[in-house]
Parts: structure tokens; sequence; C-alpha cells
């Protein structure tokens, strides 16, 4: 906050001579005016007040949206709750063919994503982003586990699953305590951007097979050109600038598998909406509202990258999905207008309290500034 240094004769000296000279002084014009027969010490006083209250403003966002971000962890421990409830209630009845309505590859994929943004948000020390993304990993797995007693997966493919979620959780809590070497990290975050980007195209073209034949040809490529990438990176053969891209492109990816998740539920509604009954709207409802809480802190901090990912999950893996079930009736339509509804003014009112703590003209002003990047905040 700048500083305005007044002569102490314009504090003291009320005479009329003195009188002019603090009329005449255009005390930050631009915002306040020419302050006509104010005594000095007021105008500062007025100054003072109204930065303060700025202040207090801007303060009080940032509060607010921490404190929003760090209860979304409730929300997503109870995330995947009702599913895994609908599923157990399934599996004891031996209805194993209404876990076929939860598509495997859509629930890994947004176990990587939740597992490679644990290391994103380590690397940056986010601890209450990092619980959230703990919860989630431990939750899906739950969920990969009943799907695998049903037969509904490959027990191959969750044996490997659980085998790289204890993996990264070792790894993630003796980076986030300072316990791990930089070597051991470093290798860690190439492994997961090499199997982040072999997983994710793999699992984009699965999910409209048999509709295009099957092929492991999209993972051999991609997953062959990170590794590639990779090796020239530690032989120093690569610009400097591609090796700073190549340090987002773990996040990146990891934002895009936990995306492709509601597009293959999406999907698998489409194909079969006759399982859409297996799913749980609770379920749907509670990812609306946890990425809901994390959208003003992604918002507020200008981290794009987490905008996107929450704003994807509070868009099609809830109000997307919920719009698919809407039109198979299985959810009614009170509920479902009225969370849309909620929804979207929530949103205007996210974008109205930021654009007020940065003070910018306009309510779109924060998305524009998110995009482009022409503000940065140090947390």
């Amino acid at each position: 906050m700048a500083n305005i240094a007044v002569p102490r004769a314009l504090v003291d000296d009320h005479s009329p001579e003195s009188q002019s000279l603090v009329n005449d002084v255009d005390v930050e014009r631009g915002e306040y005016g020419t302050f006509a027969n104010t005594d000095p010490k007021v105008v500062l006083d007025s100054w003072k007040d109204s930065q303060d209250e700025k202040d207090v403003i801007f303060n009080r966002w940032d509060s607010t949206t921490s404190r929003l971000a760090e209860s979304a962890t409730l929300a997503f421990v109870l995330l995947q709750l009702p599913q895994i409830i609908l599923n157990t209630q399934n599996l004891i009845a031996g209805d194993f063919k209404a876990l076929s309505a939860v598509p495997w590859m859509g629930q890994l994929t947004g176990l990587l994503g939740n597992l490679s943004l644990l290391s994103y948000f380590a690397g940056k020390r986010e601890k209450g982003a990092m619980v959230v993304q703990a919860v989630g990993v431990v939750a899906t797995l739950i969920v990969l586990m009943q799907l695998a007693i049903a037969g509904a997966m490959p027990v191959a493919a969750f044996s490997v699953t659980a085998m790289a979620v204890v993996i990264g959780f070792v790894l993630n809590l003796l980076n986030y305590y300072e316990l791990l070497s930089a070597t051991i990290w470093r290798f860690w975050e190439e492994a997961v951007v090499v199997g982040g980007l072999t997983v994710l195209p793999q699992v984009m073209w699965s999910t409209f097979e048999p509709i295009i034949p099957h092929s492991i040809l999209p993972s051999v490529i991609f997953g062959s050109a990170a590794l590639t990438m990779i090796i020239l990176a530690r032989m120093g053969k690569l610009p400097e600038k591609v090796v700073l891209y190549m340090g987002s492109v773990s996040a990146w990816t990891a934002t895009l598998l936990f995306m492709w998740g509601p597009v293959a539920q999406m999907w698998t509604n489409f194909l079969t909406p006759a399982n859409i009954k297996g799913l749980s709207v609770n379920t749907v409802l509670l990812a609306m509202v946890g990425n809901g809480l994390l959208l003003p802190r992604a918002l507020f901090i200008r981290d794009f990258m987490w905008f996107t990912g929450s704003s994807w999950g509070c868009s099609l893996a809830g109000e997307g999905i919920l719009i698919s079930m809407f039109i198979n009736d299985c959810v009614s339509a009170p509920l479902f207008y009225g969370v849309t509804v909620g929804y979207f003014s929530y949103l205007g009112a996210m974008f109205w309290r930021d654009s007020r703590a940065y003070r910018l003209p306009s309510i779109f002003s924060p998305l524009y500034e998110l995009v482009t990047g022409s503000r940065q905040y140090n947390i």
C-alpha cells in the first residue's frame, strides 16, 4: 500500500494560504477527486479507510474460498458412498449384472487422474487438495474392487491398479514430509507422465469399442513418444521451453484422465439406457457439490488446470449425467430443475464475488484472467 507524505505545515496550519495549497493539490484525483475545503488529515484517513475496506473484501474472499475447498473433503468422502452401498446390496443379492452399469474404465481413469493430481498438489504442498485427491483414490479403489468381485472388471487390471495406488501413496507421503530424494521424486513424476500418456489414449479408444476395432496402438504410440521425450530431456537434447512445457504435461494428463471418466459414463448411458437405473443420483449430486466447493479457490488463485478439472466435474460429471438421468425418467423434474438453477446461480455468485475481491470491472473479468494467465496469484 502506498504512503502519502504530507508536510506538517499542511496539517497543523489552517490559514487560508495553507488551505489553498491543499485544495490545489490533487490527492489521488483519479480515484478520490479533489478534496476542496477538506482537512488533509481527514483526506488521508479516508484514503486509508477505503484501502482497508478493499483489503478486507479481498482477505474475506481469500479466507472463504480456502474454507470452501477444505470443506469439499467431506463431499468427496461421501461421493462414492451411495454407489458403494448400492454395489454392496447388488452383490449380496447376487445381481452382478447391475454393476455393469458402472464402467470400470471410467472409474479407472478417474482414479488415475486423482492419483496423478495427488502428485501435482504434493509438489505444490497443497495439503487440503492432497486430502481431497487421496480420498477420491481410496473411494474409487473400493468401487473397482467391487466391480472385480462381480466380474465387471478384470482381476489382473485391478491388481495392477491397487499396486500403483500403494506405491503412489507412499511416495507422495514421503515427498510431502521431505523424506524423499529429488532423484526418486523426479523418476516418479516421469513415470506418471509416461503412464498417463499411455493410459489416456488407450482408455479413450477403448471407450468406443466395439464400434471401432480393438487395438493397443494408441497406448503404444503415445507411450513411446512420452518415453522418448523424457530420455531426450535427460540427455539435454531438448530446448528449455520444451522441458518446461513437459513439467505441466503430467498435471494436464491427470486432468484429462479425470475428465474422461464422465465421458465414458455418458457413452455407457447412451448405449444402454436401461442400466442408468444402476446409477446413484446421490453420487452425481455429491460430485457437483465437491467440485463446486473447489471452484472458487481454483478461480481465486487463477489455477487454470485446477479450475478446468473441477468445472468439468460439475458440468459433465454432475449436470451432464443428471440430464441423461432426467431424460430417462430416473430423477424427478423438481429435483432436476432445482439443481440446475442452483448450480448456475452459484456460478454467477462466484464470479461476482471474485470480481469484487480483485476490483475488476465485470463478472467475466476473472474468467478472462484465468484463461489468459494475465494475473498470477502466489499462495
